[in-house]
């Protein structure tokens, strides 16, 4: 049987494998953001800046657990950024990526779960729910752009890429 050192270490790992999985789509989903906006399809890359910062709250919440449970989070990105994608490649890319962390997880969830660690469970089911919705999106998003094509992009070009977002930083809040 392994020892609650060795159940902790198999659970940071997933942790891990995790958060360098929010940090490589973080980079993604921003370098499509800005490609979308330059673009013109502003509707589509205010979305992705949305996602984006799903992502980051998914690695912010992975290192904290981490954290919790005495480890490093990692700052290694899962893997390489796709640059340049042309509209037509962008969402079905991302649904894909989506669902492969979806299913990856999952299995982490059972790691998770095989090691006595219901609160590391409960995050990776919080995380689950928030995937499935940008899968849900960007699917929905290469429907469109498959069976509409260019009447549905001339909809979306030329409106606005604001988020309504107030600006948050460090510097805009004075400290």
């Amino acid at each position: 049987m392994a020892t609650k050192e060795e159940r902790r270490e198999k659970v940071i790992e997933v942790l891990n494998k995790a958060r360098s999985m929010e940090l490589q789509a973080i980079h993604q989903y921003m370098n499509q953001h800005y490609n979308l906006d330059d673009m013109d399809y502003g509707e589509l890359a205010a979305s992705m800046k949305l996602i984006a910062i799903d992502e980051m709250r998914h690695a912010e919440a992975f290192a904290e657990r981490v954290k919790e449970l005495g480890g490093e989070p990692t700052t290694e990105l899962a893997g390489p950024i796709e640059k340049r994608q042309d509209i037509k490649t962008i969402f079905p890319f991302d649904a894909n990526e989506e669902d492969t962390a979806i299913d990856a997880y999952n299995q982490f969830l059972l790691v998770c779960r095989d090691n006595g660690d219901s609160i590391s469970v409960k995050l990776f089911e919080e995380i689950i729910n928030d995937e499935q919705e940008h899968f849900n999106y960007f699917d929905a998003i290469k429907d469109h752009i498959e069976n509409l094509g260019e009447n549905y992009l001339s909809r979306i070009a030329g409106t606005p890429s604001s988020t309504g977002l107030a600006p948050q930083g460090f510097v805009i809040t004075g400290k």
